[in-house]
């Protein structure tokens, strides 16, 4: 999003916005899309670590109850468990967090390319927001609706299908809450904005502040 406004203006605008707004100036700052990307490349390995074992874990005592279940029922509802997990594991190892692959880049790049940096920050949150999406639902929805089919109709036990898929997409939907977002918060805090007054020229970017008594913008150039 871009703006052509006169200083004087904008910052009229600020003052009938908030009454009492704020503004700073910031140098922009190469490091502050540096640590988002490092943090969201934390943050996925920890992610990626924890929702593994998750699944290698249910997996594990999935083939287990496969063959030592209590009864027939019970083998049968591992036996689909082994399925799902076993999905959800190579998902987990196929479809990696791209966080971790954008930090090495980035600290592979030149260093203080803010514009190098800015882009591989967008590119991560783009993504970040399509594994939001509904779109991204569609997988996990398919395998519980299977799951559930196939207990509650093949097995003919309804309510134990409606509890599996229940509690499946449940799982699903607590893995996908969990991701990464530090990119998207980084991107959706600083947005490009070009102001100029006469010969003026000064291209930098905005955010907004929020605190209990006003409110303002911060602008970095």
């Amino acid at each position: 999003m871009t703006a052509r406004l006169p200083l004087h203006f904008a910052s009229l605008v600020l003052l009938c916005l908030s009454g009492a707004a704020f503004a700073q100036s910031e140098p922009v700052d190469y490091h502050a899309y540096e640590d988002a990307l490092a943090r969201g490349a934390e943050h996925a390995e920890l992610w990626q670590a924890g929702w593994t074992s998750v699944y290698a874990g249910s997996l594990a005592f999935s083939a287990w109850q496969a063959s030592e279940g209590s009864d027939d029922e019970a083998r049968f509802d591992a036996r689909v468990g082994v399925v799902k997990s076993a999905l959800a594991l190579g998902g987990m190892l196929l479809d990696r967090q791209p966080h971790p692959a954008a930090y090495r880049e980035l600290q592979a790049g030149a260093d203080g390319d803010i514009a190098h940096a800015r882009r591989l920050l967008q590119s991560v949150a783009e993504e970040e927001r399509q594994r939001r999406s509904w779109q991204a639902r569609l997988g996990s929805l398919a395998v519980n609706t299977a799951a559930g089919l196939v207990i509650g109709v093949g097995n003919d036990r309804p309510e134990d299908g409606a509890i599996n898929f229940a509690t499946g997409m449940l799982v699903s939907e607590l893995q996908l809450r969990t991701q990464p977002g530090q990119a998207m918060a980084a991107v959706n805090r600083f947005q490009p904005v070009r102001l100029s007054l006469a010969e003026l020229r000064l291209e930098g970017e905005y955010a907004w502040r929020v605190a209990p008594d006003r409110v303002g913008v911060v602008l970095r150039y």
